[in-house]
């Protein structure tokens, strides 16, 4: 019997999703799972939904258990072959709050500061310590096991997991498996049967390098000539397709996040574009209250009365595992050190390549060079990335202030002298909750 353990298991719809995959995958159907949180009343919800769900899709053929609290981490992670992590330190309040509200004085607006910007390096600043955590609990009580983190900011958690531990860390996102959908959702047009993508790039940043047809037909062309011809102005996919006829070449993830990755948009003194783009300031912050306030016609909608269902989702988590196990090989897009996978992009760069999983475990695949243009657009992100991974572990504000100063739209909007006040304000903030910096 495997054990999986999900770590952040509060988030229980992301919970419901990857371990109802599990149940409904033929050679899992007798895993053993660990539910892990901090929090006893989001716990307990997702155990009862996962417990009913078992009983419901998979005969009750799974075990189900339940670990509340830092001191029985190391429980729920012991004997694990593989680790999900779906964890937030510091939720929406107070810590989001924080990361939006601060640089907001200082004429810094972001869309959903969970990846880059002043908002995602602070992000990471106080979720490292926690995974140093983790990583210390793994290689005491699981040390083979498979650390699938879901957790944001991304390239900056699994590079510090990669580089500074021993834990066999891959980071998945959702943005690769729907990128070629949602461009041809986009433009209106039929997605073809049997395409060839191949996408690679940095997490948020990765690029659809190539597209073709069955018989191996380029579909580029066809796509940038409709794309430059695209009308609609209320399109909320308008940036990534500013990417695609500027640039030629579309990026994974969605126009809200890609509007705060560079200096071209969300900019004070072109207020303009906000409008031009649909850019959605300030919409993480809204979706977290949003959520919070739905939540619990949510949760009546997902228990349905105890007659709780599961199709199986395109998370990647469930494959992988299946392919590991049961040695069917797996292609998805997974987040690795570049171990000379894109050669013009730096070797302790967290890249997002095509990787494969087998019983061998996973092995990213080489990709050879990116076009340059798109290599520089990357290295814009891998520099703050680096420098806050940096800052985590040598727990120092200058190293702080050196990822902020060249994380490319904190820098286009503010002088060097206020992104160091900034960053003051923001680590006193910070270390005056729970959930502190730089520790």
């Amino acid at each position: 019997m495997i054990k999986v353990t999900f770590i952040g298991a509060g988030s229980t719809i992301f919970a419901k999703n990857v371990l109802g995959d599990i149940m409904l995958t033929d050679a899992l159907k007798q895993v053993e799972i660990a539910l892990y949180d901090i929090d006893a009343d989001r716990l307990d919800e997702s155990f009862e939904l996962i417990s009913v769900l078992n009983k419901n899709v998979n005969e009750g053929r799974a075990t189900v258990k339940k670990y509340l609290g830092v001191e029985n981490r190391k429980e729920a992670l012991r004997g694990a072959n593989f680790v999900v992590n779906a964890i937030q330190v510091g939720g929406y309040e107070p810590s989001t709050v924080i990361d939006f509200e601060i640089p907001k004085k200082y004429g810094l607006r972001q869309t959903i500061a969970d990846t880059l910007g002043i908002g995602g390096i602070f992000r990471a600043l106080r979720t490292i310590p926690v995974m140093r955590e983790f990583a210390e609990d793994m290689e005491a009580v699981c040390p083979d096991a498979i650390f699938l983190n879901y957790t944001n900011p991304m390239a900056m958690l699994s590079g510090y997991m990669q580089r500074y531990t021993k834990v066999n860390t891959i980071g998945l996102c959702h943005s690769v498996q729907v990128c070629v959908w949602g461009l041809y959702n986009t433009l209106g047009l039929e997605l073809p049967e049997g395409y060839v993508e191949k996408i690679a790039g940095i997490n948020h940043m990765a690029w659809l390098l190539e597209i073709k047809d069955k018989d191996g037909n380029d579909l580029y062309p066809m796509l940038r000539e409709a794309a430059k011809n695209f009308k609609d102005s209320e399109c909320n996919n308008l940036i990534r397709l500013d990417y695609l006829n500027k640039f030629g070449y579309y990026v994974t993830e969605s126009s809200e996040h890609n509007a705060e990755y560079n200096p071209f948009y969300i900019k004070s003194n072109y207020p303009e574009l906000i409008e031009k783009f649909n850019i959605p300031l300030d919409l993480y912050p809204q979706r977290c209250i949003k959520q919070i306030a739905e939540w619990k016609e949510q949760k009546e909608k997902i228990f349905n009365g105890g007659n709780i269902t599961h199709e199986r989702s395109r998370e990647y988590a469930s494959r992988i595992i299946e392919a590991v196990v049961t040695n069917k090989p797996y292609q998805f897009g997974g987040n690795v050190q570049n171990t000379g996978l894109i050669p013009n992009l730096p070797s302790n760069a967290c890249v997002e390549v095509p990787c494969i999983a087998d019983g061998n475990g996973i092995t990213p695949m080489y990709v050879g060079e990116l076009p340059m243009h798109l290599a520089a657009m990357n290295m814009t992100n891998i520099n703050p990335q680096l420098l806050a991974i940096q800052a985590a572990v040598t727990k120092k504000k200058e190293d702080v202030y050196y990822a902020a100063m060249m994380d490319p739209h904190t820098a286009a909007e503010l002088s060097m002298d206020d992104i160091i006040k900034m960053c003051d304000e923001m680590i006193e903030a910070h270390n005056n909750t729970p959930f502190k910096v730089l520790w």
